[in-house]
């Protein structure tokens, strides 16, 4: 059950409307890594979790989210206030009404589709959809990524700090951010209260390819760290030679009935190649002098390419 209280959990003072920079606040507000999205993915993982004690905290942060849904909301309100009001009552020229919805950001479709009221859309104007939720049913895989998800909120809120000069913003904005610090705290507290979280699930995954890295991408550029060197990594920088790493053939094979084998023998006679022969295509039938043939020799009649260019520009009209 729900209670509202109408005070906010962050005082919010904005100190002049500006719609541009209320578009860029809705990245909050709709946005994947926003507060709704926040909410939402925490409130469905606190539901189905077993655990009393991440169950408590899970709708915890999930509540608190709606309260901070509300300040963001509340801030692109505000910054949209004098161009809901202009847009409604028609309290400008035409022609500086227009300006003033497009200096930029999303505004003119906050201000012309939603009557300059926060929508759940982020800040290119793109829906809220329930696909920005990645909750897999797993605490360990969930916490961490309910971690990843508040350093991303964490940083789109540095980012809209800084492009804001409103101190009433900026204030209210420092106070979101610092709650998304508070937040990754608490989920990896609750991670590493999991005696056994590493790695996510049950199967503990196959030991002799659980140290082993493999060395790719080589050339200039490469590097050794803790990542991939030491006495936790067998390193694998003969890559080819180590093909296929289970010892088998390397290929890959299926287990066909007669019908499915005939079927799909009858498939590859009907589309084999014919590699012996060499068809004349489109590419070379009919192009014009130099055009789209596919051998250094053959230049439709020019001696060399600058001569089939010469021809070709002498046979195109002029305009």
């Amino acid at each position: 059950m729900f209670i509202h209280n109408k005070r906010l959990q962050y005082t919010v003072r904005v100190a002049e409307p500006d719609p541009v920079l209320a578009s860029y606040m809705l990245e909050q507000f709709g946005g994947p890594d926003g507060e709704l999205a926040a909410a939402m993915r925490y409130f469905t993982q606190g539901l189905g979790d077993e655990d009393p004690g991440r169950k408590d905290l899970l709708l915890d942060i999930a509540t608190e989210e709606l309260s901070h849904l509300e300040v963001i909301g509340s801030i692109v309100a505000m910054l949209n206030k004098g161009v809901k009001a202009r847009i409604s009552e028609g309290a400008m020229e035409e022609a500086e009404l227009y300006m003033s919805l497009n200096r930029g950001g999303n505004s003119h479709t906050q201000a012309i589709l939603y009557g300059g009221g926060p929508s759940l859309t982020n800040s290119a104007g793109v829906p809220w959809t329930a696909a920005y939720i990645d909750s897999r049913g797993d605490p360990t895989c969930d916490l961490r990524s309910n971690i990843a998800a508040e350093s991303r909120a964490k940083i789109v809120y540095e980012r809209l700090i800084n492009v804001t000069d409103d101190p009433g913003v900026k204030d209210a904005l420092g106070f979101l951010m610092t709650r998304e610090i508070a937040h990754q705290k608490s989920f990896e507290k609750a991670l590493y209260a999991i005696e056994d979280n590493f790695p996510p699930g049950k199967l503990p995954g196959v030991e002799r390819y659980a140290n082993v890295y493999v060395n790719t991408s080589q050339g200039e550029g490469d590097m050794d760290g803790p990542w991939n060197s030491g006495e936790q990594w067998e390193r694998v920088d003969d890559v080819t030679s180590e093909l296929p790493v289970d010892g088998g053939d390397g290929l890959a094979t299926v287990g066909l009935g007669d019908e499915d084998g005939a079927t799909l023998a009858a498939l590859a006679s009907r589309t084999k190649s014919h590699a012996g022969g060499d068809p004349a295509t489109g590419v070379e039938l009919g192009a014009g002098p130099g055009a789209g043939k596919v051998t250094g020799a053959d230049h439709g009649g020019a001696e060399d390419i600058d001569d089939a260019r010469t021809m070709a520009q002498s046979l195109t009209p002029s305009r």
